[in-house]
């Protein structure tokens, strides 16, 4: 157990007088010789003892918990309370840390390129704690192999997907000379590095939130907005680390994030890395004209849901896609208008007309290593039946999953189709082509999808192939999409 000491038992005491007289009276009982003592309790701080000065309650988030009688506050605060009780000069008895020492073997060298070595002096110099934004493809996870390599600290990684989960952990025990944990897809396995998911992070950091010094976010962005959340706040990790090649378009959720993990410390694009870093790509944009029958169906369920669409707007231009669904919720004629929108995206979403440039497309590239991704799983299944490509996606299990990945690497599978799971952090660097029939209108989206073939390789040039339904909303969503690549 850490100790601080005070100048006089006395310092401690006068910072009790801050608290209100019951509960300063309550707390103050706890620790007649003035020691404050600090500790874990189901993913919250517990403070016994004097009872905080005005100043430690907000500089530290420190509240009264009546229920215990106790105040507490969240770990992710524990190094501001540390702080909080040096400046004061308080006395402290610190029983909050449970670290474990890393193997005797440790780390091996993390080689990095110029950018990522940049990248990992901004993130130490901002007292180690940020968010990185790199394009997918340039190489975030060796980033914090290094930083892990650097702090030399028990550390766990949160990935938001079971495939990363694995994924994470074999890249690790490349750099890494101990055990490597794991904790989520059936599997608990504890240890000093530890990759985690974000569900089971969710679900057992009050239990694991004293044990990591650092804590790494893969696809950061997925945080500032949500119950998830709590997973980085019942952390004590002082040290943090986010990756992501989108940090989150939204200021509110940004803000959030940056306040649980750091400010973003460093940025690049896919422009700036083309070429030198990452494969030089060309970005094929193909407007797709719709069938008579097609437009037809199309305009008639536009004509249904923009006006309603529009009327909002007007009332609300700046409010999210979410707060309209949930208005027009609340009516016959909204959600008429939203039995509208879905039927028109269902229309543009795989036409004749895309299944026929998929198919040429397929055969164009018939030597090349060729990802399909679609707006959702029924588009992929009618791509893998029509064109007889491997789907993968979410119905599909882990082992199947991993034994079609390693198919498509070693050449005996040229083309994989899939709705979602291909977007985030699944390493397949022998693709070379991309046919974008469909998905959001996100930046995000694209630029993952994108990211999956600007690995390098000798003389490699990517192409992405994006289907665009002609003078729909597909139109509008391409044009929006292409901004976050900076090409």
């Amino acid at each position: 157990m850490a100790s601080g000491s005070a100048d006089t038992a006395g310092t401690a005491g006068t910072a009790g007088t801050a608290g209100t007289a019951g509960t300063a009276g309550t707390a103050g009982t706890a620790g007649a010789a003035g020691t404050v003592r600090l500790s874990f309790d189901r993913g919250t701080l517990l403070w016994l003892g004097p009872p905080p000065s005005d100043a430690q309650r907000h500089a530290a988030d420190i509240v009264w918990d009546p229920r215990s009688q106790t105040y507490r506050a969240p770990p992710w605060r524990y190094e501001a309370i540390i702080r909080e009780l040096t400046a004061a000069a308080c006395r402290y008895e610190d029983g909050v840390a449970a670290y474990e020492p890393l193997a005797r073997e440790g780390w091996d060298a993390v080689d990095l390129r110029p950018y990522q070595q940049a990248a990992l002096g901004s993130w130490d110099a901002a007292d180690r704690r940020g968010l990185l934004a790199l394009p997918t493809g340039s190489g975030k996870t060796r980033i914090a192999m290094a930083a892990m390599a650097l702090t030399r600290c028990p550390s766990l990684c949160l990935v938001p997907t079971r495939v990363l989960l694995h994924q994470w952990r074999s890249e690790l025990s490349r750099w890494y000379r101990g055990p490597v944990g794991i904790w989520g897809d059936g599997e608990r396995e504890l240890a000093p590095i530890m990759v985690i998911t974000f569900e089971s992070a969710y679900r057992n950091m009050a239990r694991l939130g004293s044990r990591y010094r650092l804590l790494v976010v893969d696809e950061a962005h997925h945080f500032g907005a949500g119950a998830r959340d709590e997973a980085l706040q019942m952390s004590i990790a002082p040290y943090r680390l986010g990756l992501t090649a989108t940090p989150p378009a939204d200021p509110i959720a940004l803000t959030e994030l940056e306040r649980l993990i750091g400010p973003t410390v460093f940025r690049t694009s896919v422009r700036e890395l083309s070429g030198t870093y990452l494969a030089d790509l060309d970005v094929i944009e193909l407007h797709v004209p719709l069938e008579p029958d097609e437009r037809a169906a199309y305009d008639a369920a536009q004509a249904v849901f923009r006006p309603f669409y529009l009327a909002f707007r007007r009332m609300a231009p700046r409010s999210p896609w979410k707060d309209f669904v949930a208005a027009a919720s609340q009516s016959r004629e909204g959600r008429a208008a939203l039995t509208a929108w879905r039927r028109g995206r269902n229309i543009i979403a795989f036409t004749r007309g895309k299944a026929a440039t998929v198919d040429a497309l397929l055969k164009e590239h018939c030597r090349d290593r060729v990802l399909i991704f679609t707006a959702d799983n029924d588009t992929a299944y009618a791509i893998a039946r029509r064109n007889l490509v491997m789907p993968i996606t979410c119905d599909i299990k882990r082992q199947e999953r991993d034994e079609v990945l390693a198919r498509f690497k070693r050449g005996e599978l040229r083309a994989l189709v899939s709705s979602r799971v291909l977007n985030e952090g699944i390493d397949v660097p022998d693709a070379k082509v991309a046919i974008v029939v469909g998905g959001t209108q996100g930046q995000r989206e694209h630029i993952q999808r994108v990211g999956r073939l600007l690995r390098p390789a000798a003389g490699k040039r990517a192409i992405v192939y994006e289907l665009v339904a002609d003078n729909t909303s597909e139109t509008r969503q391409a044009a929006h999409r292409r901004q976050g690549l900076g090409t």
